[in-house]
């Protein structure tokens, strides 16, 4: 058998398919599974040893509980089933010990919490126990278990050792051919015309097809060198351990309690006290030294105290315990908690695999297999929207920013995930054009992509602040019916400036667009369009609208999330040979929907132009005037009624605001926020893409197949599959809108649901249908036969919310105005 030895640096090969860069954990499961697909051509290049940067100090966690999020869980179950085969395979041996994990839930919120996550997570396969505090205290006898109203309990999860894990995959790797390099510091990227041609070492060039930053904490400042965002920041992190304790056992589950901020385990023969406190430290925001390989930080006793003590009460006998190690080290973290995995934007072939918040252990045997399919196969095979590095934007990597969010991120992971939680540090980064006008409004802003959102409206006397949040019904419930009810009934005002918007012009143009759209885009001047952009696969890659202005210029409208994904999608499809312009003017022009029953009246008593149904109709597109300002109005809805959205320069939104509400007086305007366009729009049915609908999907299974224009001259990107997947007829999964009969449990995302008391599905996006009566929402149903009316309406269906089932109903069709005879009057 080989073994896991690294070769010489003397003997760096000339060419590779893949270069690696990072001998962590990341960098060597990617290598390993990279090897294990058949690509035998892998070079890793690990500037000091495998292990060194913050593997060689992480607690080991192998934890499958927690996570809402299908593709994470799938991951966290990967890697521990992974670690588990890795000795046989190599050798060498993973350390993993199946003692068991406990999640402990000590106030409401988190118990809601813990019930939701430990519904979905059973759904997904992990075994989870709902345990009592007795329960609890027989698993641990050494917690304290006064205050504990649950334990969430999943039998065979637990630790392993990550310097075993990672030498077994090392080994692994090099057992299926791969190369690994130690005392090799990558120095720069080789590329031609926009494409990665290989690295650039303190030993020498090698040749490479593609470009794998797995630096860990310093992935953002390599990625610097290359002209590549990858805003991750440094944070202390800290454990304790105790000298031994007496009684402990390595037997005993791995204890977390949040709200104390700690987990605890066993560590030889004492307690390892772990510790995720609220208010952190950023480190090294100018940057990480070279040579901090190995390296610790000198404890912030001062600061930490508070935290360790508040965390140390949960198993009190630590209090007394004499203290080994109080170990600081940095690890890394990201603006919104997610990892930054991907192709990035600004170079093809160049991946990236950082930021992984702490979680890098559990996370890295599935992390590894996901990037290797997505290198080697194009594209990736589970959803990666919440993960994909082209969801950041340049000022994320800015200083002040990433000092700022660091504060918080490390501190999120053990603060209740209310559903409607906002980040409170690095705020107001991108404002609107009217953002003190919506102020004055009454405005309560939330973050969306950096911009300030407002999310609802407080009324006159009434303070626009979150207030305390929760699962059920927060504060702000009466303002955001009103707002839902005002689009119903009458007509809002939306600022929609978030949305992300370009300009693609030239001659080309319209041949590109017509090339990478589903739908057909090219058409009669003057219309917008609604169409999906597919891969060769026929999966989702963009949902959006196009509107075609003039035979060379055309407006391309997608969601915020989407911003750079489709941005880069465009370009890497202009051919060589074609004339095609994409401009950014996202920033530059502010949109503002008017939306419901009377927008009509409204806007045509502001504006010169014929606004009737003949002379403009559903999906016209014209400039019109509005007071001094010029917009160009869009009649298109994304709540469901009859309504136009307005594109508008930003030097002129402020007069064009101006004019609509002093009119909008006149016909009970009435502003509306973030909030009440998702509870619209999920009434309606309609898609959010990287929400409800997302990369593993095609057209068909989410009912977009409409505007899919499969005998359209020329054809387009993934006609050929889409073709078979509509030849293949109902699929067996597809995506249903579900109203849940009860009208008070909410949903938010992930409730399970039963057909017949066997689960089939799950909610991806979920809000509260005023109009309705009930809360609904968009779910994916994958029951292993065919989805169609018939098997809707047949069976007994219920939802599990928080623990407690409650009946729903499932349909294909929009259960609001399913004819869109509002949207068409």
């Amino acid at each position: 058998m080989s073994d896991a030895r690294t070769t010489s640096s003397n003997n760096l090969p000339s060419s590779a398919r893949v270069v690696v860069i990072g001998g962590g954990i990341i960098g060597t499961s990617i290598a390993y599974h990279l090897a294990h697909m058949g690509c035998d051509d892998v070079v890793l290049l690990e500037r000091d040893e495998i292990t060194s940067g913050t593997t060689w100090h992480a607690a080991g966690l192998m934890v499958t509980y927690g996570s809402l999020s299908e593709t994470a869980t799938e991951m966290r179950k990967y890697s521990k089933a992974l670690y588990a085969r890795l000795e046989a395979e190599t050798g060498q041996a993973t350390g993993i010990n199946h003692c068991g994990f406990i999640e402990l839930a000590t106030d409401r919120g988190r118990l809601e919490e813990y019930r939701r996550v430990s519904a979905f997570n059973r759904y997904c396969g992990v075994d989870v126990h709902e345990l009592s505090a007795r329960e609890v205290q027989e698993l641990f006898p050494l917690a304290r278990v006064d205050d504990v109203l649950a334990g969430f309990y999943v039998e065979d999860d637990g630790r392993v050792n990550p310097v075993d894990v990672t030498m077994a995959l090392a080994r692994g790797a090099r057992m299926q051919g791969a190369t690994l390099i130690t005392g090799v510091a990558v120095t720069g990227i080789n590329r031609h015309r926009g494409r990665v041609t290989g690295v650039t070492t303190d030993r020498g060039d090698i040749a490479c097809e593609y470009v794998v930053n797995c630096a860990g904490m310093w992935a953002r400042q390599l990625g610097e060198q290359h002209g590549v965002l990858i805003p991750n920041q440094a944070a202390e992190h800290y454990y304790l351990i105790t000298e031994p304790v007496a009684g402990i056992s390595r037997q005993w589950p791995v204890l977390e309690d949040p709200a104390n901020y700690g987990y605890y385990r066993e560590e030889v023969g004492g307690l390892m006290v772990g510790l995720f406190e609220p208010v952190a430290a950023p480190w090294r925001v100018e940057g990480i030294p070279d040579n901090f390989s190995f390296g610790e930080l000198a404890p912030d006793w001062g600061r930490m105290t508070p935290f360790l003590e508040s965390a140390m009460s949960r198993v009190p006998i630590s209090l007394k315990s004499g203290i080994k190690k109080f170990f600081c080290g940095p690890e890394s973290f990201t603006p919104d908690l997610a990892p930054i995995v991907g192709e990035a934007p600004e170079l093809d072939n160049y991946f990236v695999a950082a930021g992984l918040n702490s979680i890098g252990i559990l996370s890295a045997g599935g992390l590894g297999r996901i990037m290797a399919h997505w290198i080697l196969n194009g594209r990736p095979d589970v959803d990666v929207t919440g993960f994909n590095i082209d969801r950041f934007h340049p000022y994320q990597g800015n200083p002040d920013y990433r000092r700022d969010r660091a504060v918080e991120a490390l501190g999120t992971v053990y603060k209740c995930h209310y559903p409607t939680k906002a980040p409170a540090t690095a705020r107001n980064a991108r404002r609107s054009a009217l953002h003190e006008r919506l102020v004055a409004a009454g405005a309560c802003f939330s973050e969306a992509s950096g911009w300030e959102a407002p999310s609802w409206y407080a009324p006159p006397g009434v303070e626009a602040a979150p207030g305390e949040l929760s699962f059920g019904r927060m504060h702000w419930w009466p303002y955001w019916e009103r707002e839902h009810r005002a689009c119903r009934e009458n007509v809002v005002l939306m600022d929609m400036s978030i949305m992300s918007k370009f300009l693609v012009q030239g001659r080309d143009a319209g041949t590109v667009l017509e090339r990478i759209s589903a739908n057909r885009v090219n058409g009669a001047t003057g219309v917008i369009t609604y169409t999906q952009w597919l891969n060769d696969a026929g999966l989702l890659e963009a949902d959006l609208t196009v509107t075609k202005l003039a035979e060379d210029k055309f407006l391309v409208v997608v969601t915020d999330t989407m911003h750079r994904h489709a941005e880069t999608w465009m370009r890497r499809h202009i051919g060589d040979g074609e004339f095609a312009v994409i401009t950014d003017i996202t920033a530059g022009m502010t949109q503002i929907n008017i939306q419901g029953p009377r927008s009509r009246a409204l806007l045509q008593a502001v504006t010169s132009a014929d606004l009737g149904n003949e002379a403009f109709p559903f999906r016209c597109a014209r400039d019109i005037d509005i007071g001094y300002g010029r917009a160009l109005c869009i009649r298109i809805t994304y709540a469901g009624e009859l309504g136009y959205e307005l594109y508008i320069a930003s030097d002129q939104a402020v007069n064009v605001y101006d004019r609509l509400v002093a009119e909008g007086a006149n016909h009970g305007l009435v502003h509306a926020g973030l909030r009440a366009l998702g509870s619209l729009r999920l009434e309606k049915g309609y898609r959010d893409y990287g929400h409800d609908i997302d990369n593993t999907d095609d057209a068909f299974a989410v009912g977009l197949g409409f505007a899919v224009a499969l005998d359209k001259p020329g054809g387009f990107i993934g006609q050929q599959a889409a073709a078979r997947q509509q030849a293949a007829g109902p699929s067996q999964r597809r995506l249903v809108q579900v109203l849940v009969e009860d009208p008070e449990p909410l949903l938010w995302q992930a409730e399970v649901i039963y057909r017949d008391d066997i689960a089939v599905g799950y909610v991806r996006a979920g809000s509260y249908g005023h109009t309705l009566g009930g809360a609904v929402g968009l779910a994916m149903i994958e029951p292993g036969e065919t989805v169609d009316l018939q098997y809707l309406q047949s069976g007994h269906w219920e939802i599990d919310i928080a623990g407690l089932r409650y009946p729903c109903r499932c349909s294909l069709k929009p259960l609001y105005d399913p004819a869109m005879a509002r949207i068409k009057a």
